[in-house]
Formats: structure tokens, C-alpha cells, sequence
């Protein structure tokens, strides 16, 4: 898997009930066809990305076809999450 571009915007929590910071990623990536998550569409990764007193993490994180906005039920080995939190932590505030 390869993350080709990505958008990031943090969020704000207007109540105050959530501790750190959490931001939304929107993650366009590429797989090689051999993949089970393989689309000819196209995918993105929509995700949660919190930073708080347990450390930056994914809070969670949803897969999606890019042309039709498809949800897919798939979930990320840890290798994957482990360089997915390594990518987002570069782009936080």
C-alpha cells in the first residue's frame, strides 16, 4: 500500500469532553492489484488521528472507494496502521 496524497484538518471539540487534539485524514492510497483491497476505483482511508496523554494514535479509521464513496469492510493488518500513524504524525500541528 501507498499513500499518494492526503488532506488533514484538525478538529475542534466545542464541549470540551475529549483530552488532546484529534485530527481528520483523508488518505488517497494505491494498491497493487494482486491485494485483496485492490480497486479499480480507487481507494481512501478516512481517519481519526488523536493525540493525547496515551501518545498519537489512530482512533479509527474507515476504507473507501474513491469513485462512488463505497465503505469497505476491511481492516488494516498492524504493519499497515503502524506506517499509516507514522505518516500522520508528520503532518500534525
Amino acid at each position: 500500500m501507498e499513500i499518494i496524497s492526503h488532506e488533514v484538518e484538525k478538529l475542534f471539540d466545542p464541549t470540551g469532553i475529549l483530552p488532546g487534539d484529534r485530527y481528520e485524514f483523508l488518505l488517497n492510497i494505491e494498491v497493487p492489484e494482486d491485494d485483496e483491497l485492490y480497486s479499480e476505483n480507487g481507494l481512501y482511508i478516512k481517519l481519526i488521528y488523536a493525540v493525547d496523554d496515551r501518545g498519537p494514535r489512530i482512533a479509527q479509521y474507515q476504507i473507501f472507494e474513491s469513485i462512488t464513496d463505497t465503505y469497505l469492510d476491511f481492516a488494516l493488518d498492524e504493519e499497515e496502521e503502524a506506517a499509516i500513524s507514522d505518516y500522520c504524525k508528520q503532518f500534525i500541528e
